[in-house]
């Protein structure tokens, strides 16, 4: 089966190169991998080395460098409306809280359709129309940022516990230490390193 392996976006497809054409729904325009079937009938391996979203218009490319233009399909869709666009605005925040796809233009929403996003939009003060159309929700950049930051956040936090047991311990920790070692070291040199700093620390916590 031909092997895709790169996404040519829609700028650089060129026509001469094309030799199929494959409409996708918005499911699987996100996927990194999987088989696919071409108008036509030939299938196709999808193995791309990174997650990202095919857009309508752009084309796979095979390995023999011809490539297949990928149509994005028309889904059941909610159409959203409301006459103050503060509410849409909330609506986009409630959403993206939750991770929830959204298609935004200037004056409306598109969202799966499905009864609870429905209920939320309404909630919203918002109209809902059930539509069909083709989907192309907001691929948004901070979402993967915001994520990746979390990523770190979660590890440092997680290296801190494993370490210290709890990062305001730790800082606890530290900072009685370095004090008490000044302290020890100014008032009890005369004891010669026998004492060392840990028994005066351990003494000085005991009482």
């Amino acid at each position: 089966m031909p092997r895709v392996t790169t996404i040519v976006r829609k700028p650089a497809v060129k026509a001469d190169r094309v030799v199929a054409t494959i409409t996708l729904d918005h499911e699987a325009r996100s996927r990194r991998q999987g088989t696919l079937r071409a108008e036509g009938g030939t299938d196709i391996v999808l193995d791309l080395d990174m997650e990202t979203t095919i857009n309508d218009g752009d084309a796979l490319r095979l390995e023999d460098g011809q490539l297949v233009q990928v149509k994005a399909a028309a889904e059941s869709l909610l159409e959203v409306r409301a006459e103050n666009p503060l509410r849409l605005m909330r609506l986009a925040w409630h959403l993206g809280s939750n991770h929830g796809f959204a298609e935004m233009t200037t004056d409306a929403l598109y969202i799966e359709n499905n009864p609870a996003l429905a209920e939320l939009a309404r909630g919203q003060g918002c109209t809902v129309t059930p539509v069909e159309r083709p989907f192309k929700p907001e691929r948004s950049t901070h979402v993967c940022d915001h994520d990746h930051g979390h990523h770190h956040h979660g590890h440092a936090h997680s290296h801190d516990h494993g370490h210290s047991h709890g990062h305001d311990h730790s800082h606890s920790h530290g900072h009685d230490h370095a004090h008490e070692h000044k302290h020890d070291h100014a008032h009890h040199h005369e004891h010669g390193p026998g004492c060392g700093c840990g028994h005066h620390h351990g003494h000085k916590h005991d009482h």
